[in-house]
């Protein structure tokens, strides 16, 4: 008698729809970051014209004023002003997205969070190892560049969306946050372990008083500016004086922040936490003023007709930076999500397809603000591997901007029908205040 055929246990779903609260909290913050990006394009725009114009010196020399107070190494350039700064409150804001993501979100669960981060250390390892090859094949001395390609800009990604006005999923958009701000997380790793010089422990361990201080307060909730302000500039600016780059700071000080409200304030059921409720301060004066005037420092550069583009063109810096950009990362975080995937004998969520995954993967080629901070580090503002650079960024994340906006434009028409599925819109029947398709595909 013939056996029966074994049954097939269903495939998991990767990248599924997750809870309603973290779909609200998402598309928040995705709305104050395209706002954001808007401002990052025309700050770039704007550095590029001016630094390539007959005012060009003015644009240099305005750069590279000097201001502030010699002991302490604080007496920097109006260019380090906003790179040591003004980009320490943006990772201090993600640093706080990303406690909370762990914390309180959906990434809470171990099964929901290693996607996304997998994925981002995919996209660190794969581009860093494209630009050695490149650099190694042509015998280039630029190899300590090798960092520059890693990041994501995920206000730059989202102008992107913004413009080709793609219905991009939930699931997709919060993947894409996610990646992002673990990718910001490793980059500062990055920056902190193998682009600090000179180290001075005495400082830094003087840091460790002023930012147990504001650990303390805050975990007491206090939100006293004039009490915690002065306290986190102290920290920031021992770090600085200690070699580690300043920017550590901001996410030394975010990581104190308390996610969840403490018991005798009703406890996370009562409302938004003390992390929540400085993100929701901070998010558009690190968006729409920090980044925005760091890329208006950062990404003037005087291309020098066409002789300098061609100069650009035949640096084997420049051409790793672009090609880690445009393909390096593609592969490394389309390949660590299918490997991911696969190894847990998973599947994509039935709204989604590998087309998707492979569209997003394009756009976090997309590295601007981190990568051209880095690429300062490396190699110095105004040196020629610093130039071709930051020429190769631009170009490199230009290019994978336009073609994931192909890849996720041809798709613009599934992605509208997902988001009405998914749109408050589509019912609740049991009047609880949650959208039906959302209670449906909780699981994640």
């Amino acid at each position: 008698m013939p056996q029966p055929a074994p049954r097939r246990r269903p495939l998991a779903s990767t990248l599924s729809r997750g809870t309603y609260p973290e779909y609200r909290r998402i598309a928040e913050i995705l709305r104050k970051e395209t706002v954001g990006g808007a401002l990052l394009l025309l700050a770039t725009v704007a550095a590029l014209v001016w630094a390539n114009s007959p005012a060009g010196p003015a644009y240099t020399a305005l750069r590279d004023a000097r201001l502030g107070y010699a002991p302490w190494h604080l007496e920097l350039s109006v260019g380090s002003w906003a790179a040591d700064g003004l980009l320490a409150l943006f990772f201090f804001v993600a640093g706080l997205e990303l406690k909370r993501e762990f914390v309180a979100g959906d990434l809470r669960r171990p099964s929901a969070a290693l996607v996304p981060v997998v994925a981002a250390f995919g996209g660190v390892a794969v581009p860093a190892l494209v630009y050695v090859g490149v650099n190694l094949a042509a015998g280039s001395d630029g190899l300590k560049g090798w960092a520059i390609p890693t990041a994501t800009d995920i206000a730059f990604a989202l102008a992107v969306l913004a413009v080709i006005s793609t219905h991009l999923p939930a699931a997709l958009r919060t993947f894409l946050l996610t990646l992002a701000v673990v990718d910001d997380l490793l980059a500062i790793a990055i920056i902190a372990f193998f682009y600090s010089s000179d180290l001075a422990p005495a400082y830094l361990l003087l840091a460790l008083v002023p930012l147990s201080a504001f650990g303390v307060l805050v975990q007491l909730r206090v939100r006293a500016w004039y009490l915690l302000v002065p306290l986190a500039l102290a920290t920031w600016a021992l770090v600085h004086a200690s070699g580690i780059h300043a920017t550590v700071a901001g996410v030394l000080l975010a990581f104190t922040v308390p996610v969840l409200r403490s018991a005798k304030n009703g406890g996370p059921e009562a409302g938004p936490g003390l992390a929540e409720i400085f993100e929701h301060r901070l998010r558009p004066l690190s968006a729409g003023v920090a980044v925005p005037v760091f890329a208006f420092f950062s990404a003037g550069v005087a291309i020098g007709g066409w002789d300098g583009l061609v100069s650009a063109l035949q640096d084997p810096v420049a051409l790793g930076i672009a090609a880690a950009l445009v393909a390096g990362k593609a592969a490394g975080v389309f390949s660590a999500t299918w490997l991911v995937a696969k190894s847990q004998h998973a599947d994509l969520d039935s709204d989604l397809a590998w087309i998707d995954l492979a569209g997003l993967a394009l756009l976090t080629g997309v590295g601007f603000t981190v990568s051209l901070l880095i690429s300062e580090l490396s190699f110095g503002p105004a040196s020629p591997h610093g130039e071709h650079a930051k020429a190769a960024i631009l170009a490199g994340s230009v290019t994978a901007a336009l073609l994931a906006a192909v890849v996720l434009r041809a798709r613009n028409r599934h992605y509208r029908r997902v988001e009405a599925a998914e749109s408050v819109a589509t019912g609740d029947a049991d009047g609880d205040g949650i959208p039906d398709a959302f209670e449906r595909g909780t699981a994640g």
